[in-house]
Parts: C-alpha cells; structure tokens; sequence
C-alpha cells in the first residue's frame, strides 16, 4: 500500500473522531473528496429532486470530475489534517 492510500485510510478514520461536527458546506467537501479519491468521477444517476441530501452530495462529487483520484486524495488529507488541528 502505498504511502497516500494509507494516509487517506487513516484521514477517513479521523474524521469520525473530530471533536466537533463541521458544517454543512465542509461535509459536502470532505464528502465528495474521499468518493472522487476512492472510486474516480461521479456514476449513476441523480438522486431526485425531493432528495435534497442525495442531491447535494451527487453535484459536490460532480463538480470534482475529471480530478485525478491522487489528488483528491492529497486534498482530503490536507482538509482532515486542517480539521484536526
């Protein structure tokens, strides 16, 4: 395993242990960092209009197309690291 992808593994595990829960605008982030680092561009289809929640996460994953799963990787790290701290 690489180094990245371990530290990625790790950043996942602490951000369930932050000692106070983001906003709703840095969830949608962390969110779509760790799908586009750990599956690539977004797939399937669209939640429904009424699945605001659903909704939200698909277009924050969305507006990450095209971004290199290494580098979302990188960011995801880097915002946990910035959240920890």
């Amino acid at each position: 395993m690489s180094d990245l992808q371990a530290q990625f593994e790790q950043a996942a595990k602490d951000v369930h242990a932050l000692a106070e829960r983001p906003d709703n605008d840095t969830l949608l982030r962390l969110y779509a960092l760790y799908k586009q680092g750990a599956e690539g561009d977004v797939s399937g289809a669209k939640p429904g209009f009424f699945d605001f929640v659903g909704t939200a996460k698909y277009e924050a994953w969305a507006k990450l197309k095209g971004t290199a799963q290494d580098e979302a990787k990188q960011k995801y790290v880097a915002l946990v690291k910035n959240l920890t701290a």
